[in-house]
Parts: C-alpha cells; structure tokens; sequence
C-alpha cells in the first residue's frame, strides 16, 4: 500500500509554466498522484499538448489557461477563473521563466533587465501573492492549508557571468517566499523554494549542444549528466502532499551535488 499522505486526491495544483520543462516535470508527476492540474502557459498550442499529455495520468481533472504572468491583471483574472472552474488552489508552483543574458555585465541593458524581471520576479510575486490569498480566504473560512512554491535556479546563490539579471531575478524569488513562510504558517500555509541545477530544457538548449560545455561543466556533476524535468517530480509532489505540512521556508536544491563540488 502507498503511503497516503502522497496521495493528491482532491487537491489542485496550479503550475505556472506548465507546458514544458521543469513545469510540466512536476505536473506529470502531481497528475500522476491523482491532484486536478491546472496549467498556466503563453501558447496555446503547447497548453493543448501538455492538457493531452497530463489527461488519464490519475484520477484529477486536466485545464489549461493562456496565461502571461508579467500581465497583473492577466494573473487575477486567470487565479480568479482556476478557483471558480476547479474549486480550490492547494499548491501553486511559481515556475514561469525566462532567461535573457548579455554578452557582458556592462554591455546589459536595462530591456534585458526588465524583461526578466517581468516575468521571473515580478510575475512569480503576482502568482504567489494571487494564490496565497485565496489560500487565506479559505483558512478563514475555517478549511486552512496550501502550498507555494517557487522555482528559482543556482543563478541566484552563485556568480552567473553575464546572467546577474537573471541572477537577482533567481535570488530575490527565495527571499520572497521565506518572508510568505513566515507570515502565513498561522493559516496552514508554507512556502517553499526550489533550486534548480544544469537541466536539460528548451532554455539550456544550446549549452546541451556544447563539447565544451559537457567537458567543463557537466563532467563536474557528481551524477556525471544533465539533470531531467522529471527530476523533479517527487520534490513537487512532497510539497504539494500532507507528508510535508510542517516544512516550511526551506530552500531545496535539485541539481546533482553540483553545488557543493
């Protein structure tokens, strides 16, 4: 028998970026436990794809909304239509991302900068901000708990030559959900990060590519490969459970022992 607190029945994930990558990763997972998945992508037809890929996985429902997450209002409405069409938001994972480098620190310019602001820090700050409300309307309602997650990236704890845009974008986003944990735990609610390592995504592409990549930075996983979106699957399906209702404020690093090689 499988332990049961792993068992998502009745409960609905909201994954941004849940159309491909890391994203879907985790929704192939929490779908796969039987949790309602609702996915936030910009393209519609990689959100059909995804709603065929998660449908039939596990006993919860499937629905995807055309979602940009650096529209604020576009985030109220579309949290707004989830809880109306699915009845709740358990989890929501602030994964949404994008990654615009330059080919030098002071050759970046400040449309690199808010472009990924945009959608890393200030559309993970809607996301989360829209959910936990919902999630504290409800605790007052006398039914508390939920689950925010936000997926940031090494970027944001090690130097990212060329990215630090990127890279304040990755670091900012744990220290908005450390102050969440803090001020929520008292309805039910924690909040939690993840930092993703070199995963083998549509962002990392070209890097995929590289013999000089895969010679020098690779081969100093200790996994010794690429890390996968499916890598990440137990991790969200323990944070969306009741096997994690008293951890909370954490940052947990997915990326192969990279970090401490």
């Amino acid at each position: 028998m499988a332990y049961a607190p792993f068992d998502l029945s009745g409960k609905v994930a909201l994954v941004t970026g849940g159309n491909r990558g890391i994203g879907l990763g985790m929704a192939q997972a929490l779908a796969a436990s039987n949790a309602s998945i609702a996915v936030w992508g910009r393209k519609a037809e990689a959100n059909a794809k995804a709603v065929e890929a998660l449908s039939g996985l596990g006993a919860g429902e499937v629905k995807a909304w055309e979602v940009d997450v650096s529209d604020e209002q576009a985030v109220i409405d579309a949290t707004s239509d989830v809880v109306s069409s699915m009845g709740r938001i358990d989890s929501c994972f602030a994964n949404a991302g994008v990654g615009f480098g330059a080919p030098s620190f002071i050759e970046m310019t400040t449309e690199i900068w808010r472009k990924n602001m945009a959608v890393n820090l200030e559309g993970a700050f809607w996301t989360l901000r829209e959910s936990v409300k919902h999630m504290v309307d409800r605790a007052k309602a006398g039914d508390p708990g939920g689950s925010v997650v936000g997926v940031a990236s090494l970027a944001g704890v090690e130097g990212a030559a060329r990215n630090q845009a990127y890279a304040a974008t990755k670091g900012g986003l744990p220290a908005m959900i450390r102050g969440i944990a803090v001020e929520h735990g008292r309805y039910g609610i924690r909040a939690n990060s993840i930092l993703p390592g070199w995963i083998a995504t549509d962002m990392t592409e070209m890097a995929q590519g590289s013999d000089v990549f895969t010679t020098k930075v690779i081969s100093r996983v200790p996994i010794r490969r690429w890390g996968e979106p499916e890598d990440f699957g137990g991790m969200a399906v323990y944070l969306a459970s009741d096997a994690s209702k008293y951890h909370s404020g954490t940052t947990l690093i997915i990326d192969g022992g990279y970090a401490i090689f």
